[in-house]
C-alpha cells in the first residue's frame, strides 16, 4: 500500500512539472510574437500614412482621413500618423479636430524636434480658434524645444498682441458695464429721492389744504345746485307762460263757424272809420269853399 502511494505522488509531481514547462513555453512564444509585432505594425502604419499622403496629393480628403485613421489604429504610438492627421484637419479649418490629434501627438512625441513641430502647429490651431491665451502657451512650448525658430517667435509675438487687444476690449466692456450699472443706480436713487420728496410735500399740502378745499368745494357745489335749480324753475316758468298765452291768443284768434274773428272786426272798424273820416273831410272842405256873402248894394 505504501509503495502505491509513493508511485501516485511521483506521478502527480511529474504532471505538475510538465504543466509548468508548457506554460513557460507558451509565454516565450507570445513574447517572441510581441517583439515581432511592433515592427510589423509600425511598418503597416507607415504604409497607410503614405497612402494618405497620396490621397492628399489628389485632393481626396476623405480617403486621406480614412488612411490616417487606419494608421493610428494599427500603431497608436505612431507620432507621425497623429501629427499628419492634425495638420490635415488644420488645413481644412477643422481646428477642434486638429487640436485633438496634435495633443495626442504631443503626448507620445519622443524628440525635441517632434515636440517643436507639434506645439508650433498646435499654436496655429489655437490661433484659428481665436484662443489666444492657449496659442501663446503652445508657441512658448515650441520655443522651449527649439529657441532658434524665428517663425515660432513671430507667431508668439502676434498671439501676445492679439491677446492684449482682447483683454483691453474685455476690460473696456467691463468698465462700460460697470459705468452703466452705476448710472442705473444713480438714476434709481434720484427717482427714489424725487418720489420721497413728492410724497412728503403731497402729504403736507393735503393736510393743509384738505379742509379748506373741501369746504369751498361743498359751498360751490351747494351754490351751483341752488343756481341750477333756480334757473331750471325760471326756465320752466318762462316756458310755461308763453305756452299758455299763445294758447289763449290762438283760441281768441281762431273764429268759430259763422262768426267774424276779432281781427276781421278790427279791420272792418278801421275801414268804416276811414270812410267816415273821408266823408267828414269832404264836407268840411265844401263848407269852407262854397258860402256866398251878400253885397251892400241891392241890384
Amino acid at each position: 500500500m505504501r509503495e502505491r502511494r509513493k508511485e501516485r505522488k511521483m506521478d502527480q509531481n511529474k504532471t505538475q512539472k510538465l504543466l509548468i514547462l508548457a506554460v513557460i513555453s507558451l509565454i516565450g512564444a507570445f513574447g517572441l510574437r510581441a517583439q515581432e509585432n511592433p515592427k510589423k505594425l509600425a511598418k503597416e502604419s507607415n504604409n497607410l500614412i503614405a497612402e494618405a499622403q497620396d490621397a492628399l496629393s489628389e485632393n481626396d480628403f476623405a480617403s486621406a482621413e480614412a488612411s490616417y485613421r487606419k494608421a493610428i489604429a494599427k500603431d497608436p504610438s505612431n507620432t507621425n500618423a497623429k501629427y499628419n492627421m492634425g495638420n490635415l484637419y488644420y488645413n481644412k479649418e477643422k481646428s477642434l479636430n486638429a487640436e485633438e490629434r496634435l495633443k495626442q501627438a504631443a503626448e507620445i512625441a519622443a524628440t525635441k524636434s517632434e515636440r517643436h513641430r507639434i506645439y508650433h502647429n498646435l499654436g496655429n490651431s489655437y490661433m484659428q480658434q481665436k484662443n489666444y491665451q492657449q496659442a501663446v502657451d503652445a508657441f512658448k512650448n515650441a520655443l522651449r524645444n527649439d529657441p532658434t525658430d524665428e517663425e515660432t517667435r513671430y507667431n508668439l509675438a502676434l498671439a501676445k498682441k492679439k491677446l492684449e487687444k482682447e483683454q483691453q476690449n474685455q476690460q473696456g466692456d467691463q468698465d462700460q458695464n460697470k459705468q452703466d450699472e452705476n448710472n442705473k443706480d444713480k438714476n434709481q436713487d434720484q427717482q427714489n429721492k424725487e418720489q420721497n420728496q413728492d410724497g412728503e410735500g403731497g402729504e403736507d399740502e393735503q393736510q393743509d389744504q384738505k379742509p379748506k378745499d373741501e369746504g369751498e368745494n361743498e359751498k360751490d357745489k351747494e351754490e351751483g345746485d341752488e343756481n341750477e335749480d333756480k334757473q331750471k324753475d325760471e326756465g320752466e316758468g318762462e316756458k310755461k307762460e308763453p305756452e299758455q298765452g299763445d294758447k289763449e291768443k290762438q283760441q281768441q284768434q281762431r273764429p268759430t263757424q259763422g262768426q267774424l274773428s276779432p281781427q276781421q272786426i278790427n279791420r272792418l272798424l278801421e275801414a268804416m272809420n276811414n270812410e267816415e273820416k273821408k266823408v267828414q273831410d269832404k264836407i268840411n272842405a265844401e263848407k269852407a269853399k262854397g258860402v256866398k256873402t251878400k253885397s251892400d248894394k241891392d241890384w
